[in-house]
């Protein structure tokens, strides 16, 4: 019973965040007659403000997020192209993580080199995971490359999401919040809706990271029998 109750508890823990999350950025993602601009305009209009003048923005299908790889704010249809408060203040945020990079921030660039690691282990893993059987063939000590590949993947997914969460609240909280406060685009019950949206935008990732907590936490469990 115990176990059962901790299984619905860790279950709530993953799958409430983003619940929470989607749920205030559709709420705020209606249109606004009285907006002089979409998401997109946002975008331009403070990377013109910051001259962050080799930042572009681009529209994608992927979920929005800032490419440092190519110097890109890329945003939904939806929020590039909607006057919508939510389109508006994630447009903010994702511009947050331009400023980051231009100033070379070192949490944001430790989360960009762990975030290629991670990537490289993920090919590799599954790879190294098909061949363990001709691996231990050939060789049985070959075996510990397979455990050895994925461990070290789950270690650097708890790693990112770990990194990931200060740089994206800071993000929100540290960029965005005051670009939106001291430029005055928003009125003050618009400002207390951003913030929640921000707040939204910064939580995205909570549930990857629990996620990525609990896969390590069963492999070491496994590990230990």
């Amino acid at each position: 019973m115990i176990y059962a109750i901790i299984a619905l508890a860790l279950l709530a823990l993953m799958l409430l965040p983003n619940w929470w999350v989607k749920r205030v950025l559709q709420k705020h993602n209606k249109a606004r007659q009285d907006f002089p601009g979409n998401g997109g305009d946002m975008a331009r209009h403070l990377i013109n403000l910051l001259e962050l003048n080799d930042v572009k923005v681009e529209v994608t299908d992927q979920g929005d997020h800032y490419d440092p790889s190519s110097r890109t704010v890329r945003l939904t249809k939806d929020k590039l192209e909607g006057k919508t408060l939510t389109g508006v203040v994630v447009a903010a945020h994702e511009v947050g993580h331009a400023i980051q990079h231009h100033r070379n921030e070192s949490l944001f660039n430790l989360r960009s080199g762990v975030a290629v690691l991670t990537m490289v282990f993920n090919r590799a893993a599954p790879v190294l995971l098909l061949a363990t059987p001709f691996l231990v063939w050939l060789n049985p000590a070959f075996s510990r490359w397979s455990l050895i590949a994925a461990l070290g993947s789950m270690v650097l997914g708890v790693l990112l999401n770990l990194i990931t969460l200060p740089v994206e609240w800071d993000a929100s909280f540290g960029k965005a919040l005051p670009l939106l406060e001291n430029g005055r685009y928003l009125n003050e019950t618009d400002m207390a809706s951003a913030r929640q949206i921000l707040t939204a935008a910064a939580l995205t990732y909570v549930a990857a990271s629990l996620a990525s907590l609990l896969n390590l936490g069963v492999l070491a469990r496994v590990l230990r029998r």
